[in-house]
């Protein structure tokens, strides 16, 4: 089921009842008559078990990203003394945040290599920087050459969450797609605390840091590998015009009673669509008449980073520590907080759907911003600050991860249209890279200079703002197949 498939079953010519080069009246029927064809191909839902391991397999590129992002918070003491550049906050900031960088220049290309590789061969490439700059960072003796070892890692970081992102997307049943998409965000979390775990034994074995980045290999080498037993996306194929080996993945991953149904989908998205190049550009995702799905995409990336999200995770420490609470548990904390959120965002994606999770979300958020607000009054004893200023940090990641955090990667390869999927969802997370860079490059120094009572009265209004913008503008997408949704939005004015 999930082994890699004969080469004659991509030979096959493709079935008459849904091939554009059959019988033109019978394919005209069955393609004008879709719910028809549905009613007599498939009663059921198709079983989820046969895409999950390709979905699982996916997500190892979450997993990287959460591990990356997290597994020199523990080591970076160690990884400055070592490398002469203890007291140094320049250059630590810059071991920190330089895998941003690369991970910008990696979103810029993963439409790209998504689009003209296949989805598989643009996991492999992303896993080829990061076994490459986890080995440089593991043996590296210098500044240098650890910076140049992040930057590496992050290219990969930028290439792989689109892809996941897109695959997870087409390869998933309608009925269990927000369920799956959600693993992504859980993958991520599972990363973060494995790096939180793994660099406990730092402070106690010499030269442990080193480790902790040669460790990361596994999974990206895993990643690389798997992706050679994995299907590959089905609407890419198509797109390709490899309509054989489009059908056959479609078994894989459907099974057989739900390919007709499926391919029958895909003709009458081509049909219903009018001519338009193959090739994507700048001006036309920007300007052209699929403009405002990708403002909406790159606005919900831009308001997710304005939420604050990414300050309160680079703070919460500090909160913590005010609190007497070491570091190490403020992160286990948080990082609970967050797995948890994910894991209900999981269970409920698929039944309340994508639309309510957001804005249930995004109130929640711009609640635990007014603890944290209220935490700075004057009048309020020491322990009751205390006592909301960490409660409205754990609220904060808990209402996050239940819908800001993980919907946006899942809804934006839901509502953009398959030709431009790949290069719209690269563009959007591009919106997001940036914004997350100059979030935690000035949030000390807003907070420095504003007080923390304005900056998060700030954040709060950013989430407010997130509420209309959704309300207002984000579709329900749950249970849709992606053909329905491309099919209703290109029936909209």
């Amino acid at each position: 089921m999930w082994g890699s498939q004969s080469s004659s079953m991509y030979k096959r010519t493709p079935s008459r009842d849904y091939s554009p080069m059959g019988d033109v009246e019978d394919n005209s029927r069955l393609l004008l008559d879709g719910d028809d064809v549905s009613k007599e191909t498939e009663t059921t839902n198709p079983p989820w078990i046969c895409s999950l391991p390709h979905v699982l397999v996916a997500t190892l590129s979450s997993f990287l990203f959460g591990y990356h992002l997290g597994v020199v918070n523990e080591p970076l003491e160690s990884i400055s003394s070592d490398l002469g550049f203890t007291g140094n906050t320049l250059a630590e900031g810059l071991v920190v945040s330089v895998c941003l960088g690369g991970a910008f220049i990696g979103s810029l290309f993963s439409g790209g290599a998504a689009d003209g590789l296949g989805r598989r061969r643009a996991f492999q490439l992303s896993a080829l920087p990061m076994i490459l700059g986890a080995f440089v960072s593991g043996v590296s003796n210098s500044l240098a050459v650890m910076l140049l070892g992040r930057f590496l890692v992050g290219t990969g970081m930028g290439l792989g969450p689109p892809v996941a992102a897109l695959y997870v997307t087409e390869v998933s049943p309608a009925f269990v797609r927000g369920t799956y998409g959600s693993f992504i965000q859980i993958a991520t979390c599972l990363g973060l605390m494995a790096a939180l775990f793994i660099g406990i034994p730092v402070h106690n074995i010499t030269g442990w840091w080193r480790v902790c980045f040669w460790l990361s290999t596994i999974p990206a080498a895993a990643l690389a590998l798997g992706m050679f037993f994995c299907a590959e996306s089905p609407q890419w194929l198509f797109k390709q015009g490899r309509i054989a080996e489009a059908e056959a993945e479609f078994e894989r991953l459907l099974g057989g009673s739900h390919v007709k149904t499926a391919m029958a989908e895909l003709h009458k998205l081509e049909l219903d669509k009018t001519d338009e190049p193959d090739f994507v550009t700048l001006t036309e995702l920007l300007y052209g008449r699929h403009s405002r799905v990708v403002f909406i995409g790159s606005t919900l990336f831009a308001l997710q980073q304005l939420s604050g999200i990414n300050a309160v995770f680079y703070f919460s420490s500090t909160v913590f520590k005010s609190a007497g609470v070491p570091s190490d548990m403020a992160n286990i904390f948080v990082g609970i907080s967050n797995l948890l959120g994910s894991l209900i965002a999981m269970v409920l994606m698929d039944k309340v759907g994508r639309k309510l999770l957001l804005l249930w979300s995004f109130i929640g958020m711009a609640l635990a911003m007014a603890l944290q607000v209220g935490a700075t009054s004057s009048y309020l004893p020491h322990f009751s600050a205390l006592c909301l200023s960490v409660g409205g940090t754990l609220v904060f990641v808990l209402t996050f991860a239940l819908g800001a955090g993980p919907v946006p990667g899942l809804l934006l390869p839901e509502i953009f249209p398959s030709r431009i999927r790949a290069k719209a969802l690269a563009l959007c997370l591009s919106v997001h890279w940036v914004i997350n860079f100059f979030v935690g490059l000035l949030f000390l120094k807003l907070l420095e200079q504003l007080g923390p009572r304005l900056l998060y009265s700030m954040f709060s209004t950013f989430c407010l703002m997130a509420v209309m913008f959704v309300k207002r503008n984000v579709i329900e997408t749950k249970g849709k197949t992606l053909q329905e949704i491309e099919i209703s939005l290109l029936a909209k004015p």
